[in-house]
């Protein structure tokens, strides 16, 4: 069996031990394989903010790799989910940029897990005029600073975050 099988199945024994009926579609993308749950239910698996599906994520990549060390990292999405999620980040992101161009002051985000400061730090690799910073620390969730290129500040290192 290869690696995305085995998730598929870990998910699935998962959430029928929890009493859930649902489909799992695998989707390549060129990142990492998704699998796409489908449920009658979906704000059950999904949680707060995502939280719930983070913990699916979670556990399914632990169970992954004990059973295979190589494989890769494997995402748990709900009902297109994430990717409604990354979307909106990523026009909240472009606006605030957009913001800070037009001021000149600094916009601080809200705290983000390391996945989506990822793509807020992708978002704006081609900025010119703006760049975006995380602060240093081992939380897990932060608060990345979008700023005028070139500028100092205090509160952020001037590189992206390398856990991000």
């Amino acid at each position: 069996m290869r690696p995305v099988g085995a998730a598929k199945k870990i998910l699935d024994t998962m959430l029928g031990h929890l009493g859930f009926h649902v489909e799992i579609e695998v989707l390549d993308s060129e990142e990492e394989p998704c699998l796409q749950i489908h449920s009658a239910r979906p704000e059950l698996l999904i949680g707060k903010d995502g939280e719930r599906l983070d913990d699916l994520q979670y556990l399914v990549n632990r169970v992954l790799k004990k059973h295979f060390p190589k494989a890769p990292r494997v995402r748990i999405d709900c009902e297109h989910y994430r990717a409604i999620q990354e979307d909106k980040l990523t026009s909240e992101v472009r606006g605030a940029a957009e913001a800070v161009k037009a001021s000149g002051k600094p916009f601080k985000m809200r705290p983000l897990n390391a996945y989506y400061r990822r793509l807020v730090h992708n978002a704006l690799v081609d900025e010119t005029e703006v760049e975006s910073v995380s602060p240093g620390g081992d939380e897990r969730l932060k608060r990345i600073i979008i700023r005028p290129r070139g500028t100092g500040s205090g509160e952020a290192e001037s590189q992206p975050d390398a856990s991000a």
